[in-house]
């Protein structure tokens, strides 16, 4: 399987798929519950597209770089950005378009109760996280091979986790329905693929960099924790920028040019 007929198959049809349901929500007149109505869902799952590119991309050239991971070069276009093929870097665009879509379905469905402001919350989640990137990071830096991938994927994933821990962790916690339901099915979906396409020969994982649990005996542990860290990823920051505590926690300048907005700075729906 190309890796292009892989995205074709895996992510171009499911996001056709949540277009189409998008589309009739809206003509229904379904729209998002009142406490994610601060921002567009279409702006923050642009710039949430934007970020992961960015971010990703170093990250992923160093794995390859490195042998963590490798592709079939008769399986791509042999387009390559670095050390990586093009294909590549159309995946870190698609699954947050994926992984946003079926938030959003799922919050206009999900029903969302109040958040309570809780300052502990948000300092204990960031602690617990920056303890196990320290950990991650000493793993890495010991040099045990067999810990290379998962230390790499921790050490890379969990900076901006904390981040956004630390700035609403009890928001999350609020609406953890919907940030659960939107985390669990996309992460085991884009498993089930990952185990396909790597059956298939389109990409392969060093062992000599994995701890060798293989999940269903084909799928190494350290790609479903990548699913679940990048879902992690997305899902906190669409739940972030769309609710309106959150946004109330901006700083005013920022506030101010993000709603655009004279005398009214949470626009109603």
């Amino acid at each position: 399987m190309t890796y292009f007929g892989f995205l074709l198959r895996f992510l171009v049809i499911p996001i056709a798929v949540l277009l189409v349901l998008t589309y009739r929500d809206r003509r229904q007149g379904r729209a998002l519950p009142p406490a994610l109505g601060s921002l567009s869902p279409w702006a923050a799952l642009a710039v949430l597209i934007v970020i992961a590119v960015v971010y990703t991309a170093p990250w992923d050239n160093y794995l390859v770089a490195t042998e963590v991971w490798g592709y079939d070069p008769a399986l791509v276009t042999g387009i390559t950005l670095g050390w990586v093929p093009l294909e590549e870097y159309v995946f870190f665009a698609l699954q947050p378009v994926l992984a946003g879509l079926w938030l959003v379905f799922l919050a206009r469905r999900v029903p969302l109760g109040p958040v309570t402001p809780r300052p502990r919350l948000r300092a204990v989640a960031t602690g617990a996280t920056g303890a196990t990137w320290l950990a991650s990071a000493i793993v890495l830096l010991s040099g045990w091979a067999p810990g290379t991938y998962l230390a790499l994927q921790l050490v890379w994933a969990l900076p901006p986790i904390g981040l956004q821990l630390a700035f609403g962790a009890d928001i999350l916690w609020s609406y953890r329905r919907l940030v659960v339901l939107g985390i669990g099915p996309a992460t085991l979906y884009l498993s089930a693929m990952d185990t396909l396409a790597i059956h298939s020969g389109t990409w392969t994982i060093n062992l000599d960099r994995s701890l060798g649990i293989l999940l269903g005996g084909t799928l190494p542990l350290e790609e479903a924790v990548f699913f679940l860290l990048t879902n992690t990823l997305l899902s906190f920051g669409l739940v972030l920028a769309l609710a309106r505590e959150g946004t109330r926690r901006l700083p005013a300048p920022v506030l101010n040019r993000l709603v655009k907005r004279d005398r009214e700075p949470f626009p109603s729906r």
